[in-house]
């Protein structure tokens, strides 16, 4: 997969003037992951740009992606930038420098900081209750004729054309490691296979509903939640948003008690049957192993620059509690039996 030319920043400075800001609007980039996001701002106002990586989306993608994003702000709980059109009315723009076209969108500035930056202000059982908000959306929405998002199943996250590339080429991993992550992927495969994709359990998710992806105020004597960066939303299995929400720390003591209270949030606004919760370590190493490889195929990206020395090798070691240690996560997954 290509990634965003180094001069990302010229694209964003051409894009100025289709959103009605001077040339000399201060522009400050805000984040480098698959896109390069970049905060437009004059006397007058604010917007966010995102310049996109080139081959990721085609423009109708991103156009129902910002088409979903904005049902959700209207029609649900759930908070959402706003997308911005440009001057001549177009929701995504083509931006051309030096013979080269990039694709470029505008939201409305959320303020204050990303959870990630601020998380004592939040609580996992919040994350669980807008989560299912938005799946209740999805379930019901009547997706337009015209709608195009990609599908994140098992070959889309696993396999041989992987998008987020092979976790086999993280480096740190060893030969051991390799064989034990192998046969954990073999269970995961089986088991997803097992459990299906019927409406019940597989829709249209936001598919990366981590800290840093959730702006908070913390000014704010209630500080809100609004989701950001749907970029990675599409078509996959409901816990694939749980999964998500645990990223980074999917091995850390504190995570069966963060995803009990995201458990809390989400089954009070719709349930989550046994089998379902059975899948929860699963779904928690799926991701574990989806972010593995996406560190080996994003080494420029902002996230993949602030992991630690031991997150690759440590997802082996995920793995091996996963096939050998049936107590892992064994609370969460008999919550509702136990309840």
């Amino acid at each position: 997969m290509p990634g965003l030319p180094p001069d990302h920043r010229a694209f964003a400075l051409e894009a100025l003037p289709r959103y009605g800001f001077a040339t000399s609007a201060s522009l400050r980039l805000l984040s480098l992951s698959e896109n390069a996001t970049y905060l437009a701002e004059d006397a007058a106002r604010q917007l966010v740009l995102r310049v996109h990586r080139p081959g990721y989306h085609p423009i109708e993608a991103i156009r129902s992606e910002l088409r979903w994003m904005a049902a959700l702000g209207t029609e649900t709980p759930v908070s959402t930038p706003t997308p911005v059109a440009a001057v001549d009315g177009a929701v995504v723009v083509g931006v051309t420098v030096d013979g080269r076209t990039l694709l470029v969108d505008a939201v409305t500035v959320i303020p204050g900081c990303t959870a990630e930056e601020s998380p004592a202000v939040i609580d996992f059982a919040t994350i669980g209750s807008i989560t299912a908000h938005l799946h209740e959306h999805s379930t019901r929405w009547r997706a337009p004729a015209d709608f195009v998002r990609f599908t994140w199943d098992a070959d889309a996250i696993l396999g041989p054309h992987a998008r987020w590339g092979q976790w086999r080429e993280a480096r740190g991993l060893s030969s051991e490691d390799c064989a034990d992550i192998d046969r954990a992927v073999q269970v995961i495969t089986d088991r997803l296979a097992e459990f299906g994709t019927g409406p019940d359990r597989f829709g249209l998710v936001h598919a990366d509903l981590r800290l840093a992806n959730l702006m908070v105020d913390p000014s704010s004597d209630l500080p809100a939640i609004t989701v950001i960066d749907f970029d990675d939303c599409g078509w996959s299995w409901h816990l694939t948003d749980l999964g998500s929400a645990v990223s980074w720390i999917e091995d850390k003591p504190e995570t069966e008690n963060l995803i009990d209270e995201w458990l809390r949030g989400y089954t009070a606004v719709r349930p989550l049957p046994d089998d379902h919760l059975a899948l929860i370590p699963t779904f928690v190493l799926l991701r574990r192993i989806h972010l593995t490889a996406w560190v080996a195929s994003h080494s420029d990206a902002d996230a993949a620059l602030g992991i630690a020395d031991d997150f690759v090798p440590g997802t082996a070691s995920l793995a091996r509690r996963y096939l050998d240690d049936p107590s892992w996560l064994r609370r969460v997954t008999v919550r509702t039996s136990a309840a």
